[in-house]
């Protein structure tokens, strides 16, 4: 124990506590004074008064983040809260009634905007939610678009708007369509996304083109919680995709002017992506291969040129980010211009010292990148790139700093006041992720870097100044990618379900050849277009290009994709709030965020280690798996990757599920299988009903046994009989002898009176993917958990799921006996 005079010395005191015996005061040191030689007041809190010196700090500490002006950074933050809400609600609610409690709270906060406390901080939080939802509500309102309710085969007429070619050389376009005949739909979409698989001279932006084509309402989700690819499209303003049977045919101009009838800013639109798609068609032609549309993708972000397997190299290795034009790219740009334009003028020393060349370089600067963003396709990771490029070279006019979170917190309002929507995708959250933790690692590594500076009297020793500058630039690019990695994991981990484990190792390797190769001559290359001496630079840029194909080819090729599975429901939130408590915050107060984000990643952990559903059915009807015993089979001999892949990667199956075994069918089942008849002989049902019982009691547990066409029987290692039909006339018969049925069309009837579970065309529409928990044998009935993707929710991305062309009305009907097990499965 220190002495009494010991414990003066080091600043600490010790007295004994009044009241209860044999107790202790708890020491905190003692303050010293301005002039360093005398200590005040000593800091003595009894345990006692320990939860008001809790709170003191406390305040203290929010006090400090206020006195930063980061009270300022959670604008955007609650905003975005405030539009995730809205967006995740089942149904809308009331606008009339958002606007009002927003006027209602919005006046109570500006009345006590300069009071203190608890009262204060709530209205204004309160406000800035409602806000948000306000911004969803009018954003979702003013999108207004047509999805398509049902696959239909028709043809149409339409004006292209946008033209995209793949790595196979065909071409997609998004067609605004005027007419739709054979047959005429009753609820067409306003814009559709089609591919022309067939070769020839691709028709011209706002040329009116018609052909026969087969549409499909965009794909819901895979599975419940899994992406929504119907929300995008609808904020996007598609409402169908398909594809052409053959190439469109080209028709002649309307009769009258055309251009009359369009506004001039959808004239100015259709100009950009016209050049938009001149310069990537340059680049792909001059550079050629994967390089060649690698290259067009980093400058006008059409990536459906890049071929399958280098996209998936690209992700596999944690470099896909490159492809979308985000802030690295914009950063070099910008950065290599505006440095490139200040050597330009110190080469002229009296111009330099006679004019602010820095602020020059700025102005130009940010002209290069608008001009960037116009030719980029208004990405959201470029917009959010290009306004803090902006923001930041505006700065530089108005000698600011220019590198700080405010600049970040700035560009996300923007983004939230024009597209709240965004902030339900992987691309804003992603780069906002990635931007918020470089930035804040940045002014962290700053206020050490001034600290540790300190220390030194003088000046620094040569080796130590050369080491010091060595180790900056090495430890610069290591950190900046692990800081990159491990800030998008979050959201990787909840969109993708996989994380790249050795980006680390290919960032390395990639980013010194896009910042010494691929960027500048890229850059170069641009300016020099106009007069047509690109080619050697986009040459350059192209072998550069090439080698960090190779590198995400060598990395890819080590296995560092690793599947985390699907996420808890709050994963995300919870991981959000300890990602923004550690990036945002300035005092101690952050370090609150690591037990968050530890809680958050424990129970996604938890989440994934639960064994996986019994039974798997898409919203198709189509494709359908049973899991039993580790093993995955499927109806389908090579599934679709892109449903199938998705199941993989959240409930961690295997890569490769268990094909069905096909029957050669007897002579009696082939006569009733053969044609479109409308009704069966009893000799033919009877037929059938045999062949699939014979399946069902002599197939292998869990196996598929299936009669291409027609019909797919299973038997669980449970007991239970499921039996999936492509021929909705056997539906009958087949509620007879099997527990759930499955049928991929529509059926007279929507329950079995036999009481197994139907599962037919329109009920899945309704209630979107589906996934299966059998009962216990203690239970009654054979499902024990039903949950579907899309059931209970009415919004308008999901509105044309519930859309009866032959009635003109929306139907949102669901059967008794699957309401029932949706809602016992909540």
């Amino acid at each position: 124990m220190l002495g009494q005079g010991e414990k003066q010395h080091f600043g600490y005191a010790e007295t004994l506590q009044g009241g209860l015996p044999g107790t202790r005061d708890i020491l905190f040191p003692l303050r010293r004074t301005s002039d360093a030689t005398t200590y005040d007041t000593p800091a003595i809190v009894p345990a006692r008064n320990l939860k008001h010196a809790v709170t003191e700090k406390i305040a203290a500490w929010v006090a400090e983040e206020r006195a930063f002006g980061h009270d300022f950074l959670f604008i955007p933050v609650f905003i975005g809260c405030g539009a995730v809400l809205w967006f995740s609600l089942d149904a809308a609610p009331s606008s009339l009634v958002l606007a009002l409690a927003f006027v209602l709270v919005a006046g109570l906060a500006l009345i006590v905007r300069y009071t203190t406390g608890f009262m204060s901080v709530a209205c204004s939080l309160c406000t800035f939610v409602l806000l948000g939802m306000l911004l969803a509500d009018f954003e979702t309102r003013r999108a207004g678009t047509v999805v398509l309710d049902t696959p239909v085969t028709t043809t149409i007429t339409g004006t292209v708007a946008r033209r995209e070619v793949d790595a196979r050389g065909y071409w997609r376009y998004v067609v605004r369509l005027t007419a739709t005949e054979a047959p005429t739909l009753s609820r067409p979409p306003q814009t559709i996304s089609v591919l022309s698989r067939g070769g020839g001279q691709p028709a011209a932006l706002g040329a009116t083109i018609r052909g026969k084509v087969r549409l499909s309402p965009p794909s819901g989700p895979a599975l419940p919680g899994l992406n929504d690819f119907a929300f995008a499209s609808y904020f996007k303003g598609v409402g169908a995709t398909g594809f052409f049977y053959k190439p469109p045919q080209t028709l002649p101009p309307l009769a009258g002017d055309v251009k009359a009838e369009t506004g001039w800013l959808e004239r100015a639109d259709m100009w950009l992506y016209g050049l938009r798609s001149a310069i990537a068609e340059r680049i792909r032609l001059t550079i050629g291969d994967d390089a060649g549309a690698f290259a067009a993708s980093i400058v006008t972000d059409e990536r459906q040129a890049i071929s399958a397997e280098t996209m998936e190299a690209l992700r596999l290795s944690g470099l896909a980010h490159i492809v979308a034009i985000s802030g690295l790219n914009m950063a070099l740009a910008s950065g290599i211009f505006f440095v490139g334009l200040r050597l330009a003028f110190s080469l002229f020393p009296a111009f330099a010292q006679r004019w602010p060349v820095k602020k020059i370089a700025a102005f130009a600067a940010l002209l290069m990148t608008l001009a960037y963003y116009l030719i980029s396709g208004f990405a959201v990771s470029a917009e959010r790139a290009w306004l803090m490029m902006s923001v930041m070279l505006i700065a530089v006019l108005f000698d600011q700093p220019s590198l700080s979170l405010r600049n970040v917190a700035l560009s996300a309002l923007v983004i939230l006041i024009f597209s709240p929507s965004e902030i339900m995708g992987p691309s804003f959250q992603m780069s906002f992720a990635a931007t918020i933790a470089l930035v804040s690692a940045y002014a962290f590594w700053s206020r050490w870097r001034i600290d540790r500076d300190r220390l030194f009297i003088g000046r620094k020793p040569a080796w130590m100044a050369v080491a010091g500058t060595v180790g900056a630039v090495i430890g610069g690019v290591v950190t900046t990618s692990l800081i990159g990695g491990l800030s998008t994991a979050i959201y990787s981990a909840e969109h993708f379900h996989r994380v790249t484990t050795y980006g680390l190792f290919a960032n390395l390797a990639a980013m010194p050849l896009m910042s010494l190769i691929v960027m500048p001559f890229g850059l170069l290359a641009m300016l020099l277009m106009p007069f047509g001496l690109d080619a050697p630079f986009l040459k350059i840029m192209g072998y550069g290009m090439a080698l960090v194909i190779e590198v995400a080819n060598e990395v890819a090729s080590w296995g560092g994709s690793a599947a985390t599975g699907r996420p808890h429901g709050w994963f995300i939130g919870i991981a959000s709030v300890g990602f923004l408590l550690l990036t945002l915050l300035r005092s101690r107060l952050a370090l609150l965020g690591i037990p968050v984000l530890l809680f958050a990643f424990g129970l996604s952990a938890a989440t994934a280690s639960r064994d996986p559903p019994d039974l798997l059915v898409h919203e198709d009807g189509e494709l359908v798996a049973m899991v039993e015993d580790g093993k995955v089979f499927t109806t389908k001999a090579r599934p679709p990757d892109f449903v199938y892949g998705q199941w993989q990667r959240a409930l961690l199956l295997p890569e490769k599920p268990v094909p069905p075994v096909l029957l050669a069918a007897e002579a009696t089942v082939s006569n009733a299988v053969s044609g479109p008849k409308t009704k069966l002989t009893p000799k033919e049902i009877a037929a059938v009903t045999r062949e699939m019982t014979a399946a069902l009691r002599d197939a292998e547990t869990g196996a598929f046994t299936c009669r291409k066409g027609v019909w797919c029987a299973a038997r669980a290692g449970s007991g239970e009989w499921i039996i999936v039909l492509e021929d909705g006339r056997f539906a009958g018969t087949t509620c007879d002898i099997a527990d759930i049925v499955v049928v991929s069309r529509r059926t007279s009837f929507s329950q079995c009176r036999s009481g197994a579970l139907l599962l037919n065309r329109d009920i899945l529409r309704r209630i979107g993917s589906v996934e299966i928990d059998f009962a216990n044998m203690d239970q009654a009935g054979v499902v024990g958990r039903l949950r579907a993707a899309i059931s209970g929710t009415d919004r308008p991305w999901s509105e044309h799921r519930y859309y009866d062309w032959k009635s003109g009305r929306f139907d949102h009907e669901v059967p008794d006996a699957v309401n029932r097990l949706l809602a016992t499965s909540e």
